[in-house]
């Protein structure tokens, strides 16, 4: 009790000293969590700090692309009881639990193939091929690069199917870009779980602030193509969006304001408290007036749809089309623009420090 009394302390102060991440208790707990790992486990988990290994992340079932790190379903149960505390560290209550959430959906994604292949609705055949793609609650990866430390550069990266976490430090400030979730199904329609939506923001608030505009504001800001089929800026793409489309913030009322920077905080309040509100202030202070919205598709849910947020620090894509194109598979990101694994701090940390 007196140690967490302490961390609550020494994040307060560091909160009203401007940290952008309340660095030092979470380095405490990732190295907890490493002194929990024999020998073996550490060779399986420990990177060299500028392994190029570090930049590469996947959105796609570990089936189709492996992973590095130790995989969370074969850690013991006291490591994974100080993993859970790094995941608390490191996120919101409500991003800790989208975490866990995605993670759970997996195996309830497993369950519906088989109840479907159970009750005839699908071949053998297609059963083995979802089966193929490892889809598991236990599948995926922790890995960290370079030793935790309040005074140089390491990071952490969780992640497998649908899930993208990638922490950089600079040894004080930290960054999570690129941020990737995603939910297959994204609303569970059938079965136990029924109603399951474990990304339901991200989907309702976009409906709330499309839907608030006027057939005007509309106009400009649905933009007339086909839905992409991915997010535009997937790990698997090349191309990266560089224009503004649709409608700037400046262009909404004060109620369509509310509603806008409630969705843009549904991304950034997945972060532990320090950093969201870090990130916040840092696109308000660049001007939220600034920001440009834009909407492809349809205006009713269990339809392929998209938005797009886009300002001059940050990148929200969000995306729902599924495989049989009935808008029940969301994949969503938010990036730092020029902090991916990151770039911004480390710059920054190497031009003011001696190495």
């Amino acid at each position: 009790m007196k140690t967490l009394l302490r961390i609550l302390i020494l994040s307060l102060i560091m909160a009203s000293t401007g940290f952008a991440q309340v660095n030092q208790p979470l380095v405490q707990t990732v190295n907890s969590f490493l002194n929990t790992l024999n020998q073996e486990e550490l060779k399986k988990t420990v990177y060299d700090f500028n392994d190029s290994l570090r930049y590469k992340w996947t959105n796609l079932p570990v089936g189709l692309v492996p992973r590095s790190g130790i995989a969370y379903g074969s850690l013991s149960d006291k490591s994974r009881l100080a993993f859970h505390r790094v995941l608390s560290a490191m996120l919101s209550s409500q991003g800790y639990l989208k975490t866990t959430s995605i993670m759970a959906l997996d195996d309830i994604l497993n369950s519906l193939y088989q109840q479907s292949f159970d009750e005839g609705k699908i071949d053998q055949k297609l059963l083995k091929r979802m089966q193929d793609f490892k889809w598991a609650y236990g599948n995926y990866f922790v890995s960290v690069w370079g030793k935790p430390d309040t005074n140089a550069p390491w990071g952490l990266n969780f992640g497998g199917h649908h899930m993208a976490l990638s922490l950089t430090s600079d040894g004080k400030n930290i960054t999570m870009s690129p941020y990737f979730i995603g939910t297959d199904p994204s609303e569970v329609k059938f079965g136990k779980y029924s109603g399951l939506r474990v990304l339901s923001k991200e989907e309702d608030y976009g409906f709330m602030f499309i839907n608030s505009l006027t057939d005007a504001q509309k106009a400009v800001a649905i933009l007339k193509q086909d839905v992409p089929k991915d997010i535009i800026t997937s790990p698997q793409a090349k191309q990266r969006i560089e224009g503004y489309y649709g409608i700037a913030a400046k262009e909404l009322n004060e109620t369509q304001m509310t509603l806008f920077k409630l969705l843009i905080q549904e991304y950034t309040h997945n972060f532990e408290h320090v950093k969201a509100h870090q990130l916040m202030e840092k696109i308000m202070k660049s001007g939220i007036e600034k920001v440009y919205f834009a909407w492809i598709g349809s205006l009713e849910n269990d339809k392929p749809h998209y938005y797009i947020i886009h300002g001059p620090d940050f990148l929200i894509e969000y995306d729902n089309v599924g495989f049989q194109n009935d808008g029940n598979h969301i994949h969503a990101i938010l990036r730092e623009k020029g902090n991916d694994f990151g770039e911004d701090i480390l710059h920054q940390h190497y031009k003011t420090s001696k190495h």
